[in-house]
C-alpha cells in the first residue's frame, strides 16, 4: 500500500525551500498564562495564500512531468488548497481548474479565481464537488490533485512540524486540526520520526467528527453548520487515515464556542487573524486545559481566510460572552428627561451606550409607561454589574435581556 515516509517528507523539504514562506514559531506569553500550558503558535496564515496548504499542492506540482503539466491539474476543494493549487501553479504556467462546493466563503472563492484558476461552483459538500471534479478530470484528461488523499501532498504538509521542531525541539504535543487528515498524517509522520515520544494530538469539530467515528469503528451522525469549515469533512480519507492512526495519541472533540473563543483571543492577544478550522488547536487547550497543564504545547494556525463578516460577528459575540456588552431592558414612566436621567447613570459610571430601542406599545408595560431595551459596552463582568447596581440605585432596577 501505498504510505509516505520521513525521506519524502525531507525531500518535500528541500524542493519547497525558497518557494513558500519559512513561517515563524513562538512562544505566546499571554496564551500561556490563559490556558496553564506553554504555546507556541506556527502561523502557516502568513502564507501568501494565507494557508499551509500550499505547501502539498506545491510539492505535488513540481513533480508532474512536462506532459502532465501542459495537460492540466484539477481538485475539489472549499477554499485553502484551491487558492494554494491556483497560485503555485499559475507560477509554475499550469492550467488549474478548482470545482468549489456551494456555501464556500466567498473570499475563498475570489482569491482563487484572482489567481487564474477556472472557478466551478457545484454541489453542496465538499464530497459532492469531489465526485464532480472526479468526472471532469476524466472529460478533460486532466491531472487530479487531491486535497489529502496524496502522498505527495502529505509529504508536503509534514514540512510543517519539521519546522516547528527546528523552532522548539523540546515540545511535548502537537495539538493538529483534523478535516480530511491530510495535514495531521505528514506533521505526525515527521514529528514521530525527529521526536519519538511527542503527543500527537489531533482535533476535530463536535459536528464533524470523522476521524474520531472511524477510528472508533462506530457510526455517528456527522454534520451541521461550524465556524470550522475547513475541516468540515464527513469522510476522513483512505490513505491519511492508514498514516495517521497509528501515530496518533488521542483525538479530541471541539465545541462551537471554544471555536469562537480561539479566533477571537488570536486575533485580541496575538493580533493574527485566523480562520474557524485555524483556532481548533488552541480551542483544544481551551476546552481541556488539564490535560495539557504544564505541557509544552505546538498549535498550527492553518488558514486566516475568514469572510470578514463572519469575523465581525465572532468578536462581537465574544464581547457578549464576556459580558462587556450587554443588553438590558428598564420599565419606567413615559415622561419627558427619563431617558436622560438614565443615560446619566450609565454614562456617570464610565459605559458607553450603544443602542437604543423605545417600546410603548409593549401591552406587558402599563399605557403611562415605557420600555427601553439599551444596548452597552463596559469594561468587564464586574462593570456590568456596577452599572446595573446603579440603576436600581436611581429607580430603575433593569434585567438583561
Amino acid at each position: 500500500m501505498t504510505t509516505v515516509t520521513f525521506e519524502m517528507i525531507q525531500a518535500a523539504a528541500v524542493r519547497l525551500k525558497g518557494h513558500i514562506e519559512r513561517t515563524p514559531c513562538r512562544r505566546s506569553r499571554t496564551l500561556s498564562e490563559i490556558t496553564g500550558a506553554e504555546v507556541w503558535i506556527k502561523f502557516e496564515n502568513l502564507q501568501f495564500t494565507a494557508a499551509y496548504k500550499e505547501r502539498g499542492a506545491l510539492n505535488k506540482l513540481l513533480q508532474l512531468t512536462e506532459a502532465e503539466k501542459k495537460r492540466g491539474v484539477i481538485a475539489a476543494s472549499a477554499g485553502n488548497h484551491a487558492q494554494g493549487l491556483a497560485y503555485h501553479a499559475a507560477r509554475l504556467g499550469i492550467p488549474a481548474t478548482i470545482v468549489m462546493p456551494n456555501g464556500t466563503p466567498m473570499i475563498k472563492v475570489e482569491h482563487t479565481r484572482a489567481f487564474g484558476a477556472e472557478v466551478i461552483m457545484l454541489g453542496d459538500t465538499y464530497d459532492e464537488a469531489g465526485e464532480r471534479a472526479a468526472q471532469m478530470c476524466a472529460e478533460r484528461d486532466l491531472v487530479f490533485v487531491h486535497p489529502f488523499n496524496d502522498p505527495d501532498v502529505i509529504a508536503g504538509q509534514g514540512t510543517v512540524a519539521v519546522e516547528m521542531l527546528e523552532d522548539a525541539p523540546d515540545l511535548d504535543a502537537l495539538l493538529i486540526p483534523i478535516g480530511g487528515g491530510g495535514l495531521i498524517s505528514g506533521m505526525a509522520t515527521a514529528a514521530k520520526h525527529i521526536k519519538p515520544d511527542i503527543k500527537m494530538v489531533g482535533v476535530e469539530p463536535t459536528l464533524y467528527p470523522s476521524f474520531t467515528a472511524r477510528m472508533r469503528g462506530v457510526q455517528t451522525i456527522i454534520g451541521g453548520q461550524t465556524i470550522a469549515e475547513g475541516i468540515a469533512v464527513k469522510a476522513v480519507g483512505e490513505l491519511t487515515f492508514a498514516v495517521a492512526a497509528p501515530l496518533l495519541d488521542e483525538v479530541l472533540l471541539v465545541d462551537e464556542p471554544y471555536l469562537e473563543r480561539a479566533i477571537a483571543l488570536l486575533c485580541n492577544v496575538e493580533k493574527t487573524i485566523s480562520e474557524g478550522a485555524g483556532g481548533a488547536g488552541l480551542a483544544a487547550l481551551l476546552q481541556y486545559p488539564e490535560a495539557f497543564k504544564g505541557q509544552k504545547c505546538g498549535i498550527v494556525i492553518t488558514g486566516g481566510n475568514i469572510d470578514t463578516r463572519l469575523l465581525a460577528s465572532v468578536l462581537t459575540r465574544e464581547l457578549v460572552r464576556a459580558q462587556r456588552l450587554v443588553s438590558i431592558r428598564i420599565i419606567g414612566d413615559d415622561r419627558p428627561g427619563l431617558l436622560g436621567l438614565v443615560s446619566n447613570v450609565i454614562g456617570k459610571f464610565g459605559a458607553n451606550i450603544v443602542e437604543i430601542n423605545h417600546n410603548r406599545l409593549a401591552l406587558d408595560v402599563p399605557a403611562k409607561g415605557a420600555e427601553f431595551d439599551i444596548m452597552i459596552e463596559t469594561r468587564d463582568a464586574a462593570h456590568t454589574q456596577e452599572i446595573i447596581a446603579a440603576l436600581g440605585a436611581a429607580g430603575y432596577p433593569p434585567r438583561t435581556t
